[in-house]
């Protein structure tokens, strides 16, 4: 029987945009998949935004940390040529594209970042102006370095990457998935000892983030905040829905990305 995961509501008074708190509630059905997947509400995932080339395609995803700072995946190679693409739902929409369109004016990578192991998947984009915060446009909180996020917790991840492998598919509307995390000797049950203390497993329960969401938002509900807990690294190269994804684990990065943020 299929059941349905409803989020908790919120109640949102005036122009309030504290991070993590978006003005439009997210419904995530339980275990539906972005392989095969389900459509997020409009303006739910505020700090989402779509990395996209001069010419528009859209090649990984990220998310908005304050008016100025996007973190996203190393392996994303973003470059200041590349366009941020804020309060993003449906890709086909030239109006979107046009209205919430930011230049890049720094990426920066982890000095640590290995395209080898996948180990250090983060890099800072600083936009080259900064960003106005709307009901449909607002940052995430980062996961404290000492904050622990629980094997079994439900977490969602969201993204316009690919709903099928093969032949591939990629949705114009922003995609989300209900996934619980595992511990990380969990996912060395499947992935082996590719799996470092950088990185969290989520997922192998029937739903998966797919090519072309990577860098996109892995984020977990506590108090009524939404925090950024991963940022989707790498995994099954089928999307295949029991195999757990892996993240960037936020909360062991966390402290390179304030100092670099603070540095810069």
């Amino acid at each position: 029987m299929a059941f349905l995961w409803l989020l908790s509501c919120f109640a949102f008074i005036g122009a309030s945009y504290g991070c993590g708190s978006p003005a439009i509630s997210p419904v995530v059905s339980g275990y539906a998949r972005i392989v095969n997947g389900e459509n997020a509400v409009p303006g739910s995932w505020p700090w989402q935004v779509s990395l996209q080339s001069d010419s528009g395609w859209h090649f990984c995803g990220g998310s908005l940390i304050n008016e100025n700072w996007v973190v996203t995946a190393a392996h994303c190679g973003v470059s200041t040529t590349d366009i941020v693409v804020v309060g993003a739902y449906d890709k086909s929409s030239k109006a979107e594209l046009s209205q919430k369109s930011m230049s890049v004016a720094k990426v920066i990578t982890h000095p640590k970042w290995n395209s080898f192991t996948i180990n250090y998947d983060v890099a800072v984009v600083k936009l080259a102006s900064p960003v106005q915060f709307t009901r449909q446009v607002a940052s995430v909180c980062l996961a404290a370095a000492t904050e622990n996020f629980s094997a079994g917790m439900m977490c969602v991840t969201t993204g316009w990457g690919r709903t099928r492998a093969y032949p591939p598919q990629r949705p114009d509307i922003l995609q989300q998935a209900a996934l619980p995390l595992l511990n990380n000797a969990e996912c060395k049950q499947h992935w082996g000892n590719r799996i470092s203390n950088n990185m969290i497993c989520a997922g192998a329960s029937g739903a998966s983030s797919c090519m072309g969401d990577s860098g996109g938002p892995l984020v977990c509900q506590k108090d009524n905040v939404w925090n950024l807990v991963g940022i989707v690294s790498w995994g099954s190269g089928s999307c295949s829905t029991s195999m757990p994804g892996v993240y960037a684990r936020v909360t062991e990065l966390r402290g390179w990305i304030d100092e670099t943020i603070a540095a810069n």
